[in-house]
């Protein structure tokens, strides 16, 4: 299946869910112009007005048009312009080229998704068992959207010299001291990890198996801004003996020597963010950085990064609801160390890179049909990260929950966690 989700939801639930998670994403792109809402900064990333009519695509084509009796699609000509890798849906408008599409404007991607939010809405009592496991997959779907469309929005801001704000900045927090990282005893030995719950999941979550986990241990926080500081300060971008050989050459073919969206004024550091240039808070968790810079930082300090069966076992237990994470559309950014509710900043701020590679658990068999494209045949090349981050809808992340990305990639809000081998 491409969700495992046991518990059949009650329908007046999932309506308040389905409506809540689409207003959402209105919130968001809310301070967008129609140009805002067009530009692609670059390949990787995608206007937010394609954010706002791809999760409505999906909705209408795997819902209303499979499980939507005589239901037909707004505008057939669409399915060209917002689909997104399903092959099995036929051709689409290039990735790279997304933002080439100045129409349909921004007005009429959102009565598109007043159009087909109504007619879900009008058929949800009326739908299959089938159809409702696909809008828990479309909500879970459009979390992930939300989050990339702040990623993408940041993108897309950072490249104009004004270095516009999106929203006006939260009341700055007291830069205070932080405490040196303690270190916290991991479990060890064979322990079970992956999705095994009523709950809903992704596929790429399960099947719940064993792993073997040897002696180590977990930083009780994570990295700050003023940790990364020092590592630059200490050559760690010059020093080819800290990083990966295909990092080293990342680094020098780009020219790489701060994390995404720092730069110097004078002798300040700042970082541009969704609010606009800020002062580095030093005690702020690292952000923007790729798994190459995560690794490099981890041998500097003499550590590692930590498995995602290691990171697993130490969050199990935690409620991953808690920590800085998005409720509502407005200022995005991660807070100081020690300054929120998530015990050990394990969920919320940074999405944390593993040294784990995203590759299919023993047993993991993707579901029939389109949707069984969602996550599989993504496996290849890519590197684990786990928790949430400030930008992750809050309760869309949980203990199992595998994020990933390609090793250079860095625009989405990452950071990380130091491990040890005892």
């Amino acid at each position: 299946m491409a969700t495992r989700s046991e518990a059949k939801p009650k329908e007046d639930d999932l309506a308040r869910r389905f409506a809540a998670v689409r207003a959402l994403s209105r919130e968001i792109a809310a301070p967008l112009s129609d140009a805002d809402a067009t530009i692609q900064p670059y390949p990787d990333a995608s206007p937010a007005k394609w954010h706002l009519a791809h999760t409505t695509w999906f909705f209408e084509t795997f819902v209303l048009r499979d499980h939507g009796r005589g239901y037909r699609p707004r505008d057939e000509r669409w399915s060209f312009l917002f689909n997104s890798y399903y092959d099995g849906e036929g051709e689409r408008q290039p990735r790279a080229r997304r933002g080439m599409l100045s129409r349909p404007s921004l007005e009429e991607i959102l009565a598109y998704r007043s159009h087909v939010d109504a007619e879900l809405a009008e058929r949800l009592n009326d739908l299959p068992a089938a159809a409702r496991e696909l809008i828990e997959l479309g909500l879970n779907h459009e979390q992930q959207h939300q989050e990339l469309m702040l990623m993408d929005m940041l993108a897309a801001m950072s490249e104009n010299p004004l270095k516009p704000a999106i929203w006006k900045a939260a009341r700055e927090a007291a830069d205070l001291a932080v405490e040196p990282a303690g270190r916290i005893r991991g479990k060890d030995g064979v322990i079970e990890i992956g999705h095994g719950g009523s709950f809903f999941a992704f596929d790429s979550e399960g099947p719940r198996h064993l792993a073997l986990l040897h002696p180590h241990e977990l930083a009780d926080r994570l990295v700050t801004n003023g940790e990364w500081l020092r590592f630059m300060a200490d050559g760690g971008y010059a020093r080819s003996d800290l990083w990966l050989s295909d990092g080293w050459a990342w680094v020098k073919s780009n020219g790489i020597e701060t994390p995404l969206y720092w730069q110097k004024d004078g002798g300040e550091w700042l970082r541009f963010g969704l609010d606009g240039l800020r002062t580095i808070g030093a005690v702020e968790p690292v952000c923007h950085i790729s798994y190459y810079e995560a690794d490099a930082f981890a041998r500097w300090a003499g550590a590692r990064l930590p498995t995602e069966a290691e990171w697993e076992s130490a969050a199990a237990e935690l409620d991953p609801l808690l920590g800085n994470q998005l409720d509502a559309a407005g200022p995005v950014g991660p807070t100081p160390a020690g300054g929120g509710p998530s015990p050990r900043q394990m969920f919320g701020d940074v999405w944390q890179w593993t040294q784990s590679a995203f590759l299919p658990y023993p047993g993991f068999k993707p579901a029939e049909g389109t949707v069984g494209e969602y996550n599989g045949k993504f496996m290849s090349g890519q590197f684990v990260l786990r928790g949430a981050s400030c930008a992750t809808p809050r309760g869309h992340s949980r203990a199992s929950y595998r994020n990933f990305f390609y090793p250079h990639q860095r625009w989405q809000f990452a950071g990380l966690r130091l491990a040890w081998n005892v």
